[in-house]
């Protein structure tokens, strides 16, 4: 049997990050059947090895990195210059940075069933922001942007049925969904009290 490398992903991770989407929620899902790493059988051994504070924080780094699809070089650009302005909160900022990329708001919106899938969309020139066509994943949107589908790519079935469900669809504070006009607008910077990250693991790992 062949699986799923972002399965394998996940089990390194040792938790679900829904890589795939509404497909995360199967019960098919890999993770739900084999939840221990690629390689390993039986996860109670009484003599694992000792993880040590490098090995968390390197494990952390990995796994926000996997969840935004972002790769290593990028995902070490955004640390450096957050760090290099010596903000007070960095940890916010780097938040602020991950959830400020165009492939994550279209998939925050609802028009993407993964994150992997929104990256194919923008790339594809399928997202307009303020109207005009935008093909970088790594664009960072502001407050005031509108995102919206392009004249021409909205008959396209994967866009026909995610018009359908936004409406039900649960987007974050800071983007405001107009289902009617099938478009998004950032009302403020995103923000998060308890984000399911330790960013502050991962501003040290770098900090090393």
């Amino acid at each position: 049997m062949i699986l799923d490398k972002k399965c394998s992903t996940c089990r390194r991770a040792g938790e679900k990050l829904f890589l795939k989407g509404e497909k995360c929620f199967s019960p098919k899902c890999i993770f739900v059947k084999k939840p221990y790493p690629p390689g390993k059988i039986d996860t109670e051994r009484k003599h694992r090895s000792v993880v040590t504070e490098y090995g968390l924080q390197l494990k952390e780094k990995q796994k926000v990195r996997n969840v935004y699809g972002v790769s290593e070089k990028q995902f070490g650009n955004y640390v450096r210059e957050i760090s290099s302005k010596r903000v007070l909160n960095p940890t916010e900022k780097l938040y602020e940075a991950l959830e400020s990329r165009l492939d994550n708001v279209v998939f925050r919106i609802g028009l993407a069933k993964s994150r992997t899938h929104a990256r194919q969309l923008v790339s594809h020139g399928h997202i307009l922001v303020n109207g005009i066509r935008s093909n970088v994943p790594s664009r960072q949107v502001r407050v005031g942007d509108v995102i919206s589908v392009r004249e021409g790519s909205k008959p396209r079935t994967v866009f026909t049925e995610a018009f359908k469900k936004l409406p039900e669809r649960e987007s974050p504070a800071w983007i405001t969904v107009n289902p009617e006009k099938a478009e998004a607008e950032i009302k403020s910077a995103p923000k998060e009290k308890n984000p399911p990250f330790n960013l502050a693991s991962v501003m040290e790992f770098y900090s090393r």
